[in-house]
């Protein structure tokens, strides 16, 4: 049996109909409400990670915290756990993704870290302009914003700090200039790469590519929001290799990884998305599926359970 650990139903759906196309066995442990005995021995199975790090946006604080435990759990009785308490750690905190990205001698945006309004004016004051505040633990790039200037930060400091992130730690990073306006984000199965998926970003930086994330606008057609995901499916770069070592390191079995290139042509990765989507529209139009793909591996690993 697959056991499935998630707190999102929305982002689950198109997941439930391939596995049941499929026939693999599940059932969903939704750990909101979901509690497991640890005083006892876990089910026999395979257990696949779908914790978010925006767990918190849909009133779920804490159910990562309560699954990291439930992990260690499942891992101390030996269970074959998919994204398990190392993935997890690291979906939950950028900082620990960088440093663990650094490690690998993979270039990352430069980042300081900090928790109260003081401590982030003093690190602004010497900040390269221009730079962006993020949540040490968001999702959907949720509290992303630029800054010009050290002034137009000081100006909105006190409106940043009436929404804090739920961990208390605040990122300043100073902002890659693009030639181009989009990111590209690598998709791993298995640790194994899937595809590209380039992202426009000209619209900001809520760059979740699941369609459910998707807010409608009034002023943009169907054709448009659709176009903002294109996937590559003919992407070769060494990079790759590279983040398929790094995710082995990390024990990672799946992911989707983000970079930018700046205008010297340096790849800058910047985020590690342990909980990844996949865009069904994009996936169509370029004849690929992600979802198919994961679940083949899930039946794979079962077998081998």
């Amino acid at each position: 049996m697959l056991y499935i650990l998630h707190e999102n139903d929305q982002w689950l759906a198109p997941f439930r109909e391939t596995f049941a196309e499929m026939g693999l066995p599940f059932t969903e442990w939704h750990m909101a409400s979901f509690l497991p005995d640890l005083t006892a021995e876990p089910p026999r199975g395979i257990f696949y990670v779908r914790m978010s790090a925006s767990a918190h946006t849909r009133g779920h604080s804490g159910v990562p915290e309560l699954t990291a435990g439930v992990l260690c759990w499942l891992e101390r009785h030996g269970r074959r756990v998919i994204n398990g308490s190392a993935a997890l750690d690291l979906e939950l905190s950028k900082v620990r993704q960088y440093q663990a990205l650094m490690a690998h001698e993979l270039p990352v945006p430069l980042t300081y870290a900090a928790r109260s309004p003081e401590q982030l004016l003093g690190l602004a004051r010497n900040m390269p302009c221009p730079f962006v505040t993020k949540h040490n633990r968001a999702g959907m790039g949720l509290g992303v914003e630029r800054f010009d200037s050290f002034d137009a930060f000081e100006i909105r400091i006190d409106a940043l700090a009436e929404t804090p992130p739920v961990d208390g730690v605040t990122l300043l990073q100073v902002y890659i200039d693009s030639p181009e306006s989009f990111i590209t984000r690598c998709e791993f199965i298995g640790g194994k790469f899937v595809y590209a998926l380039r992202v426009d970003t000209s619209e900001g930086f809520e760059l979740c590519p699941a369609d459910n994330c998707s807010v409608p606008d009034q002023h943009d057609s169907s054709e448009t929001k659709m176009l903002r995901f294109e996937i590559i499916t003919d992407y070769v770069d060494p990079i790759i290799s590279r983040y398929e070592n790094f995710l082995r390191e990390q024990q990672i079995d799946i992911a989707g990884i983000e970079f930018i290139i700046d205008r010297g042509g340096c790849k800058w990765t910047y985020d590690v998305n342990v909980n990844t989507n996949y865009n069904v529209e994009a996936e169509h139009r370029a004849g690929v599926n992600a979802r198919f793909r994961l679940a083949q591996y899930l039946k794979k690993e079962l077998a081998r359970c």
